[in-house]
């Protein structure tokens, strides 16, 4: 097995009208050909199914405005001829969104937050800030970035799927 720390970071800019679903992605491990990544941007939109059922789904994202939720879905991929161990997906919190507290998951992974630029990690119940010179639990809408470790290695041609909403402020 490899000992290599492979790390996806996702960078996206975001306008309020329209949306610009603009994504740059730096991948250490996607550079040297390890993992194929994809950032898929969406917006919640509600709907009225056949039975008269209002219900929420996904849609492209092409125009958001204040107070509606995005959607991030990353896809990761292990495209190389060797397992992959220490994959970190790491994706930044556009500031002018708030993270929706509860919505990050990913099977198989732990799940990360930060609240001072990626500097720090952990769990929403180990994180800190601090305002006016006292110290207070962070709540989602410090969060700067989310990160999902994988638990495993990731097998040739293995893949994954991780995922958060934010609102736009």
């Amino acid at each position: 097995m490899s000992s290599n720390r492979f790390t996806f970071i996702s960078r996206s800019l975001l306008s309020v009208i329209p949306l610009l679903a603009v994504t740059s992605a730096f991948a250490l491990a996607q550079e040297q050909a390890h993992l194929d990544v994809t950032t898929v941007v969406q917006k919640e939109e509600m709907f009225v199914n056949a039975d008269g059922v209002q219900e929420k789904r996904l849609v492209d994202a092409n125009t958001v405005v204040p107070g509606e939720r995005v959607v991030y879905t990353i896809t990761f991929r292990n495209i190389s001829d060797q397992s992959a161990d220490n994959v970190i997906i790491t994706n930044p919190i556009d500031s002018n969104l708030t993270y929706v507290d509860g919505s990050a998951f990913g099977p198989g992974t732990d799940i990360e937050f930060s609240v001072d630029g990626g500097k720090t990690w952990g769990s929403p119940d180990d994180l800190q800030v601090s305002e006016e010179g006292r110290d207070r639990a962070a709540e989602a809408a410090d969060y700067t970035h989310v990160r999902w470790v994988v638990k495993n290695d990731l097998a040739v041609g293995a893949h994954g799927v991780v995922r958060f909403t934010a609102v736009l402020d």
